[in-house]
């Protein structure tokens, strides 16, 4: 048996994907000795003072990590928080901070763009979308805040819930962008770096609105208006 195992964090996964796929990996690590961990921040890092000392949701870096099989929990985290600490440069802080985030709402607002997004080349335009409307108190009324609210649905077997009904959209939950302004009090998902890129540097236009486009293609359709946006709808 090799004595390395590696565990591949997908962007985009929440924090009990990350824990789910633990068993297949070949660490000696159970989801619910991660799930204690990451309630319980590690102090050490440049981004330690960021946290609310919740959880680790939105700061476990997707990428590949490989360990020796008997690591700890501890040591697993170390490494995670790491890789964050190298990716997440002084260049990304900064385009945050120039947008008006601190670091935490920065992957907040990532990890709602990594949901949203299909292909990463759209990041900036949809983080653009959250930051016009960010800027009017329009709510952000974005599916994966509510995917996250509902939580597991046993019946789909999925963390996100699709497609949500209209029952969905009115959980009162401070994480459902539909009935509450403003960003989410964290991150909904672990986002990657063109997300977190999309948000330091979002693009410019004029946009408030978009849906996917009817095409399969993953693409969006964006619109200035509420009235272009209807027009965009699928045939």
């Amino acid at each position: 048996i090799s004595e390395e195992v590696t565990l591949v964090i997908l962007a985009g996964w929440r924090v009990e994907e990350v824990a789910a796929s633990l068993p297949t990996t070949g660490l000696e690590i159970t989801p619910n000795q991660f799930i204690q961990a990451i309630a319980q921040p590690p102090q050490q890092y440049s981004f330690s003072v960021e946290l609310p000392g919740s959880s680790l949701e939105g700061f476990l870096f997707p990428g590949s990590y490989t360990l020796l099989r008997q690591a700890t929990v501890e040591q697993l985290l170390a490494s995670i928080m790491t890789n964050f600490e190298n990716q997440v440069t002084a260049e990304i802080r900064t385009g945050s901070a120039n947008q008006g985030m601190s670091l935490y709402e920065a992957v907040t607002l990532a990890s709602i763009v990594e949901r949203e997004a299909v292909n990463d080349e759209e990041m900036p335009m949809l983080a653009s979308v959250f930051y016009n409307r960010l800027a009017i108190n329009q709510r952000l009324a974005s599916d994966p805040t509510v995917q996250y609210a509902i939580g597991y649905n046993t019946e789909q077997e999925t963390w996100w819930t699709n497609p949500l009904s209209l029952a969905d959209l009115e959980i009162d939950s401070p994480y459902n962008t539909y009935l509450y302004p403003g960003l989410t009090p964290g991150p909904i998902c672990n986002p990657g770096l063109a997300a977190l890129r999309a948000v330091a540097f979002p693009a410019q236009t004029p946009y408030y609105y978009f849906r996917a486009a009817c095409d399969g293609s993953g693409n969006h359709l964006f619109a200035e208006t509420y009235e272009e946006h209807l027009a965009n709808e699928c045939p």
